[in-house]
Formats: structure tokens, sequence, C-alpha cells
């Protein structure tokens, strides 16, 4: 690892403006930090401690939706009895994510900032190209090794696979980020990679992730995710979706729905076209089945991970099938 300077900012301003400086890294967590590092991909100059900051960690739910501080630990948000009764979904995304250990020491903050898994971006050493780590040097995937990279949202640039279970079900129920004196919708915080794959977020200089902002909803209230893996725990989404419905009186027409994709997307995928096909219409499987397969409209493969798009349709019925049986 490469020698770094250590600063404890004293309060949340301080660390935004340390942060602002070139080569400093926020330090929350440290789970993603940590990996990235050993594996020379985060080099920080210096390391702006927040774990002490008052009031970041906070989960407040009332009437209007939930609040959580960027602090708050993964297992507490999912364990969090108002989180659990009124965002499932949310509950559920965080219990299927990592393992027990991190869950308990990383933050939701850091959980929306970890990077993409792809093996390419993390070994510098074997694979100098690659257009996240070094603008314009070129995609070593594109060509490689691709089970595990996007279908949706990628470009000539990148088709590194946004990780996180977490920001999809944000995402599907239009969840805000607080970045200190701006508020952005968590789908627009995720960039696309278009030319420009390095630039992740929508977040500049000297900005910081707060909290987490969740509208109530009936769609929040009768959520779930579903995650398809290659292992039952510690592993990243082959496909996943998150799923919120809300039914007419009858029980059965669907009022509301939100569908978001996780694992298949170079970002967070919300799957508009699905949703706006099932409103007003009756919960039967076939026309679930057949509106699924707008989940995957314009994918694009790359040899191995064809079976994604496949697969993402199928995720997505699941869950829409799943919540039905509970009328």
């Amino acid at each position: 690892m490469k020698d770094f300077s250590y600063i404890r900012a004293a309060t949340a301003d301080a660390a935004r403006q340390a942060a602002a400086l070139p080569g400093a890294m926020l330090l929350a967590g440290g789970t993603t930090l940590i990996d990235l590092a050993k594996c020379g991909v985060a080099k920080p100059d210096s390391l702006i401690d927040i774990t002490h900051l008052n009031g970041l960690d906070r989960i407040e739910v009332d009437e209007r939706g939930a609040t959580i501080g960027a602090l708050a630990k993964m297992s507490h948000v999912a364990d969090h009895a108002g989180i659990k009764s009124q965002f499932p979904a949310i509950s559920e995304a965080l219990w299927q994510a990592a393992s027990a250990q991190i869950r308990n020491m990383a933050t939701i903050g850091g959980n929306l900032m970890q990077r993409t898994r792809c093996p390419y971006f993390r070994d510098p050493a074997n694979f100098p190209a690659c257009n996240k780590r070094n603008p314009g040097s070129g995609c070593s995937a594109i060509g490689g090794v691709t089970r595990g990279h996007a279908v949706l949202g990628t470009s000539e640039a990148c088709i590194a696979t946004y990780p996180g279970d977490l920001a999809a079900a944000l995402v599907a129920f239009d969840a805000m980020i607080h970045l200190g004196e701006r508020r952005i919708s968590v789908d627009a915080f995720f960039l696309l990679p278009g030319s420009t794959p390095d630039r992740e977020h929508a977040m500049e200089p000297g900005e910081m992730i707060t909290a987490i902002e969740i509208p109530a909803s009936a769609t929040a209230r009768r959520s779930t995710y579903v995650k398809i893996r290659d292992r039952q725990s510690y592993e990243f989404a082959a496909a996943s979706a998150a799923v919120g419905i809300e039914f007419e009186p009858d029980g059965r027409t669907i009022r509301d729905l939100r569908v978001a994709l996780g694992g298949v997307a170079t970002k967070p995928w919300r799957a508009r076209a699905v949703e706006d096909a099932l409103k007003g219409k009756v919960l039967e499987p076939e026309a679930i089945r057949a509106a699924s397969l707008l989940a995957v409209e314009g994918a694009v493969d790359h040899g191995a991970n064809r079976y994604k798009i496949e697969l993402a349709p199928r995720v997505v019925a699941r869950a829409i099938l799943k919540l039905g049986e509970t009328t």
C-alpha cells in the first residue's frame, strides 16, 4: 500500500473540505477501501476519518418515509423494525449482501460508493488497460472473460457491472441522496459509463453522502428483493430484482409497480418499461412473464454474459409473482 496521511475530521463540513483536496478519500467502515488499496487500485494521499461524526448513523422511520444516515451500519439498517415493515426490499437487499462480518462494519454511504468487482479493474499489474482506472487506456474486459459483466448500460469504453444490492432497491423506490447542501435521486447519482467510465457518481468535489431519504409508499410496503447468484452467501448477483407492487381494491389489478435490476447493468437499473406495461393489468403469470422481457430491452452481450439476458426477466417475473402470492 501507498503511505498516506490520516486526518480525523471534527465536523461534516471539515470532512467535505478535506475530501475536496487532490488524492483524498473518506474513511468510514473501510471494507471497500481496504480491498482497493490491497489490489493497488486505491492509492490515497490522505484518509479523512468520519467514523465518529455525530448524527450520521441515525435511522428514522415515520409515516413520511425513512431517513438513514450515511454512517449507519448495513446490519443495523437491515434489522431495523421500521425498515423491515415499511421497506422490506431494503432490508432483504442488505441481508443478502456481503458477509455478516462485513455487514457489521460497512456503512450505508460506503455501500453506495463501492466500485465494480470487474477482475480487470482490480488487477492493474496484469491489466493496465482499464478506462475506469486510467482513462483512455482501453477496456481489457471487452474480448476477455465476461461472465460477470454487464449487458445493460454498457459502452465501447466499459462493460463493468455495478455490484451493489442496496442501490437497486433504492432506485426502485425513488430514494434521494443528501450530499450536504443538495439532494439528488439515487438514479441520477449513478452515471452511465459513456466515454468517461472513470466518473461513476454525480458528486462534486467537496460533497459527501450524509443521508439517504426514502419516501413512504404502498409499493415500498409490499416489496421484495430477489437475488440469483452462484452460491447462497457472500456472492454478488448474477441478476437481481427489487420489486414493489400496489393493487387496486380487488387485490388482483396492479395500480402501481416498481422494478429495478441489479447485477446486469453498469448502474442500478430501473425497468420502467416493465412497470408501464403492467400498470392497470390483472396479475396473471403469462402477462407477467411477457412484460418482464422488457427489462432487458437494448441489452448487449459480450459472449459469456449472454445468459443474463435470459436470467434477468425470469428474476423480475419471480419477484412480481412472489408478491402476488401474498394478496
